[in-house]
């Protein structure tokens, strides 16, 4: 049994990027960029208008007030291929191209139009109203570096670097295995005995919001030549297999022995933690296994703790940004802790972190209130509300 730290550690070790692909652009987010996005043009690609208005040379406003002709109008994605005559103004709108000669545009507001003419009465505003080419970037310019994950506002700036795909790591493929003869699908009729089996939904949730693609969800009986077979199928068909329940000692507890013929190595077997001591991780060959408790609560709060940062490091993120520790005021006072280090199910409002009062492994209910977990060493003291505390989004 090794500590959570050294479990950590091991993970941040092992989860590596499994590799890259081109992806069209619509489909690219949350992906994380293997190669950087680079301008493949500069922006904006000539001088455009900033507002509607008239486009203008400054020395033909010099002296106030004054009356230029309206020669024509230039529309956003319309060159005006004939330039801006001498003497005259062209109405123009917000995005158009500024028009060979003209140097400034005038803001509507501060233009009386009449007919023909454009009528210049009062001091102008001394703004250009023009972007210039090339002055947001430059073609070749960097936009968004390699190992950003893209979010709305990179995929807005790798469109305007105008690529079509960008060349980002692979997702990891995770299938869940969720065992037990008492597990029944929800929504079923429950034989006595039975329980709805709820784990492998929100394990699947959780691998989705860290970058992976879940290709195979199934419930498994205790029997081992079916479990087997269906470990085996797993991993044929994912980089990531997740097993849910069997992890104990049990006559049926199956979950490391079904991987047992295909050479099954672990990379740990336990970890000093509650709760989730039962969890586990290995490898078949390229194919990681990671067995979480079959109590909901310790499931997803292992799920939380390690394959998300297992994911994220597969997916081409920092596994240490799952790990995102923060300090968070104590509502209310917590006793002092035993010799495993504890992950208390907590939620957090603009007052600070309460903990919920029932923190049984299978407590469900308590769970679905949860968006924290509180961290707290072995053997750590007694706290009083107010008290600063380390937690983790959960």
């Amino acid at each position: 049994m090794i500590t959570f730290d050294d479990a950590a550690t091991l993970i941040g070790q092992i989860a590596t990027p499994l590799g890259t692909e081109m992806v069209p652009l619509a489909e690219a987010r949350g992906r994380v960029l293997a190669v950087p996005v680079h301008a493949g043009l500069p922006s904006p690609a000539a001088d455009l208008s900033a507002m509607d208005g008239y486009a203008v040379r400054e020395a033909d406003l010099a002296v106030l007030p004054a009356a230029l002709p309206v020669a024509g109008e230039v529309f956003a994605g319309t060159p005006f291929n004939s330039g801006l005559p001498d003497g005259a103004c062209l109405r123009i709108f917000t995005g158009a191209p500024l028009p060979a000669g003209a140097d400034r545009v005038i803001v509507q507001e501060e233009v009386r139009r009449e007919g023909a003419f454009a009528h210049f009465d009062q001091t102008l505003s001394r703004r250009r109203h023009v972007r210039s080419a090339g002055s947001d970037f430059q073609a070749g310019d960097l936009l968004v570096p390699a190992g950003a994950r893209l979010n709305p506002q990179r995929l807005v700036a790798a469109a305007a670097a105008n690529l079509a795909a960008v060349d980002v790591y692979r997702r990891p493929r995770v299938a869940i295995l969720a065992t037990g003869d008492e597990l029944a699908a929800p929504g079923s009729s429950q034989p006595a005995g039975a329980i709805p089996e709820s784990v492998s939904f929100g394990v699947a949730a959780l691998a989705e919001d860290w970058g992976a693609t879940v290709v195979s969800r199934r419930r498994c009986r205790d029997d081992l030549p079916l479990l087997r077979s269906a470990a085996a199928a797993a991993v044929d068909e994912a980089d990531v297999v997740v097993v849910t329940g069997g992890a104990s000692v049990g006559e049926k507890d199956f979950a490391r022995e079904m991987f047992a013929p295909l050479g099954l190595e672990l990379v740990f077997s336990k970890v000093a933690m509650k709760p989730g001591k039962p969890v586990w991780l290995g490898r078949v060959g390229e194919t990681f296994i990671m067995g979480l408790p079959g109590n909901p609560t310790s499931a997803m709060v292992t799920a939380r703790l390690f394959l998300a940062p297992l994911l994220a490091g597969l997916s081409g993120d920092d596994p240490r940004a799952a790990w995102s520790w923060r300090t968070v005021p104590l509502n209310r006072a917590m006793d002092a802790e035993g010799d495993r280090e504890t992950f208390h199910r907590a939620s957090i409002d603009r007052c600070g972190a309460t903990v919920a009062i029932d923190q049984d492994s299978s407590a469900q209910r308590a769970l679905a209130g949860a968006d924290l977990l509180i961290r707290r060493r072995p053997r750590a003291p007694a706290t009083r509300a107010g008290d600063m505390i380390e937690a983790l989004g959960f």
